[in-house]
């Protein structure tokens, strides 16, 4: 199980930071800028300001998620144990075709050592796995993801397995053998563009109480200064591979003992002195990280709902949540915190965790203000969602115990901010460029569940039937894999040579056939007659632009003449 704690600042002084929290959500101005030609764009990536950037100089956004275990003592990815048809390519599959495009993989150290053993891996399901180190196993995530064009992200959670710590070091693993082990990822990664960075260390934060802490403390100088920590290990990383991004989390509390608040002693603490683990870079604007390598920083904070503070008895336990004005006093609270560094423009920020049961009334006002906060389109900020694995204790994931069927609550919050990778040789649905971030989602989450049971993807696709409609759209109809009884297939729909604000495709059923399930497109059928039509987040196309629906059937795969109106 996977747990974190909040370190909360304390009720009087909370009024006067987030004042201006009566007023509804904040927005974030940004000057529009090129979209990536792909979904994660092409090359390494660099920043620019408060932009990730490709190495075209067009803007990325990453949207990804949080596949956990190599951290573990199992060390190599959970979920690698689930039965058909959740193989370990089925679920980066189904992350894809649910709009992730970048994958945060936590580890530890012992997974990358010579002689390390991965466990709990099904033989059945992901025989290709039997035997394979944690190493080689991350190896074939990393290229069979780097097909769908999705990113990784490295990030190194535990000093040993399952053990969280307030500190990046420890007497058994120093900070030296931390940057060992990072120099052995970076080299080892060394011009495969899908792996983009490495978070330097997961959740550095407070232990002990104000004035005598002995936690991660921000900007002190000392030897638990985790600015200066992150900086040296961001630099011995870029001296192996100076094309990674370094990103870096936050500490819990600002004070320089690297203590908790101390509300029992006569002495004002600070305004909100305390975040989340991983959460506070507030002197980060005062106290930045500073790299031998230009544009290569990206500030990396954590944020979650009250559910997860108070494992679901929903009484708040930071002054936030219990605000009369929640949740928009909730942008004051992340300006304070984290937002500032990129409204500033001072670097990039991917929020690298977040996540919620949704157990609280509070929890998902909060995630959708979160969400609107980051923006939509290319120049919203970046984030991993916590997470994909249903075995989160704190958090639960986006899929439940079987490993494929999806938390609809959860993803109908996050699904309309996604931006879906972009499989090598495709061509890209348009992101946007909204200059100003909604404060409530612009557009509706699927009306349809991807399917609770689909089956391994092993068997290769049929040959597409494209058919063209008179409305200035393609519709090209793929069966991308069949089993006895059933089969999945995928619809992409391309504009033509001029835009379109939206798309509608029909076929006929042939018999035996019945669909039933399909996502990224409203489903309507009459007999055997199949309308699918747009939603509101993919229906408008630039010219030559595309995007795909795909569906679980039952009956016997057959290649229907698809027909594409636009409108």
């Amino acid at each position: 199980m996977v747990s974190r704690r909040t370190l909360t600042a304390m009720g009087g002084v909370f009024a006067a930071v987030v004042a201006a929290g009566t007023l509804m959500l904040n927005t974030i101005s940004a000057t529009p800028a090129a979209a990536a030609s792909g979904g994660t764009g092409v090359g390494y990536l660099h920043t620019d300001g408060n932009k990730i950037v490709d190495s075209t100089g067009a803007t990325v956004r990453l949207t990804g998620i949080n596949w956990f275990g190599m951290e573990t003592s199992n060390l190599t990815f959970h979920g690698l144990w689930a039965g058909l048809p959740a193989t370990w390519t089925e679920q980066i599959d189904h992350m894809a075709q649910l709009g992730y495009n970048t994958i945060r993989v936590p580890y530890t150290g012992a997974a990358i050592k010579p002689g390390a053993a991965a466990n709990s891996v099904n033989t059945a399901t992901n025989p290709d796995l039997v035997g394979l180190s944690p190493l080689q196993i991350l190896d074939k995530v990393v290229a069979y993801a780097g097909s769908k064009g999705m990113r990784i992200i490295l990030d190194r959670h535990r000093l040993t397995p399952d053990v969280a710590t307030a500190l990046w070091y420890s007497s058994s693993v120093t900070e030296a053998s931390e940057i060992a082990d990072w120099q052995t990822l970076a080299q080892h990664f060394a011009g495969n563009t899908t792996v983009i960075g490495a978070d330097v260390f997961n959740e550095p934060h407070a232990d002990g109480t104000d004035p005598q802490g002995t936690g991660a403390d921000w900007g002190a100088g000392d030897a638990r200064d985790w600015r200066l920590g992150a900086q040296r290990i961001g630099n011995a990383i870029l001296a192996a591979n100076p094309n990674w991004l370094i990103f870096v989390e936050g500490v819990s509390c600002d004070l320089p003992s690297g203590g908790t608040a101390n509300i029992w002693d006569s002495i004002p603490d600070p305004p909100l002195g305390c975040d989340w683990w991983g959460g506070n870079l507030a002197l980060a604007g005062q106290f930045p990280v500073q790299l031998n390598v230009a544009n290569r920083l990206v500030y990396s904070p954590h944020d979650y709902g009250l559910s997860v503070f108070n494992s679901g008895n929903c009484q708040p336990g930071q002054v936030w949540f219990g605000d009369p004005t929640f949740p928009n006093n909730l942008p004051a609270v992340w300006d304070h915190f984290w937002g500032y560094l990129y409204k500033q423009n001072i670097a990039p920020i991917m929020v690298g965790e977040f996540g919620s049961t949704l157990a609280c009334p509070q929890d998902a006002a909060w995630m959708k203000a979160l969400l609107a906060y980051m923006g939509t389109g290319v120049n919203g900020m970046s984030f991993t969602y916590w997470d994909w694995n249903p075995d989160s204790g704190d958090t639960g994931g986006i899929v439940g115990d079987d490993w494929f069927t999806v938390d609809q609550a959860k993803q109908s919050i996050v699904g309309p901010y996604l931006i879906p990778p972009v499989p090598n040789g495709s061509t890209p649905s348009p992101t946007g460029t909204p200059s100003v971030v909604p404060t409530t989602p612009t557009s509706a989450p699927p009306s349809s569940a991807p399917p609770s049971s689909r089956p391994p993807s092993s068997p290769p696709p049929s040959s597409p039937s494209t058919s063209s409609g008179p409305g200035g759209c393609t519709a090209a109809y793929t069966t991308v894999n069949s089993w006895p009884g059933g089969f999945q297939a995928q619809v992409t729909v391309a504009a033509g040579s001029t835009a379109i604000n939206g798309w509608t495709v029909t076929w006929t059923l042939a018999s035996g056939q019945t669909i039933s399930q399909l996502w990224n497109g409203a489903l309507t059928t009459s007999g055997s007659a199949v309308t699918v039509k747009n939603l509101s987040y993919n229906g408008a196309l630039a010219a030559s632009a595309s995007t795909n629906f795909g569906f679980q059937a039952n009956g016997t795969p057959s290649t229907p003449t698809v027909t594409c109106t636009s409108s």
